[in-house]
């Protein structure tokens, strides 16, 4: 499984929604596992985004189905990024072994 940090954004509708019914959110964490990805954190944030989610999913091509089906309701606005371990960061893609 791979990592993604969603960062999402209400629309007008979207707040709304969460001030009349703010149990919507865990339930939108919930659908999302119909989709087969698994939510591991959410935080509601201050400043350009509401929220920030970090998922754990088995391809972009999952996490592209999430952002299509969630933005095309009118609630919330999504951006995904994949995310990989530091460590992996450091050790494969800034330090790069050295070819034979």
């Amino acid at each position: 499984m791979a990592t993604y940090i969603l960062v999402g954004t209400l629309t007008d509708e979207g707040r709304k929604t969460v001030k009349e019914r703010p149990q919507r959110i865990q339930q939108v964490n919930e659908e999302m596992e119909t989709f087969g990805v698994k939510v591991i954190a959410q935080y509601a944030v201050l400043g350009l985004y509401d929220f920030v989610t970090v998922v754990e999913a088995a391809d972009n091509e999952t996490i592209a189905r999430v952002s299509v089906e969630f933005g095309s309701r009118g609630t919330l606005r999504l951006m995904s990024m994949p995310a990989f371990d530091i460590s992996v960061y450091v050790n494969h893609i800034v330090v790069q072994p050295e070819s034979e």
